[in-house]
């Protein structure tokens, strides 16, 4: 009899792990002025980036149809994160950008998730989550932004 736990195990525990930072990451935005932001917007907004993008382009990057991704930025729009604006290049097309308000929050994001880390590394020692961290870059593909994660969850 093995000591081993199942394996079915390791996703869930790599999911939690995730799941338990963006839950962190959530409340503290929420507390600094960001309660309406849910862990798809992160996706939406890295998706568009600086320099803006298209509604269909965005479902490309996203994974997931251009409607579904209308929807999401038509409700980041209403909170106040994203502008729908001309496109300079061809003004029939609309160009979906963050505001002041969406970049500040993806500013303030970064900083939290710099804060949980160096909380996981007083939790289980620096040494041990370097080497948590290497060991997932052995295992996992290099792109690290990849930011299908919608689509492969079968948000449509």
């Amino acid at each position: 009899m093995s000591s081993d736990p199942p394996g079915f195990e390791l996703p869930l525990r790599l999911f939690l792990g995730f799941r338990t930072l963006i839950d962190e990451l959530h409340a503290e935005l929420a507390r600094q002025g960001h309660p309406d932001l849910r862990p798809m917007h992160g996706f939406v907004m890295q998706a568009i980036g600086t320099r803006g993008t298209t509604a269909a382009e965005l479902g490309r990057r996203l994974g997931v149809s251009k409607q579904a991704a209308g929807k999401t930025v038509d409700t980041l729009e209403r909170l106040g994160y994203v502008e729908r604006a001309s496109d300079p290049d061809d003004a029939r097309r609309k160009i979906v950008r963050l505001t002041a308000r969406g970049a500040d929050s993806l500013t303030r994001s970064a900083r939290v998730f710099d804060a949980l880390r160096a909380r996981w590394a007083e939790t289980i020692g620096e040494d041990r989550l370097r080497a948590m961290e290497a060991d997932l870059r052995t295992l996992t593909p290099h792109d690290v932004f990849r930011l299908d994660v919608p689509g492969w969850f079968g948000y449509q």
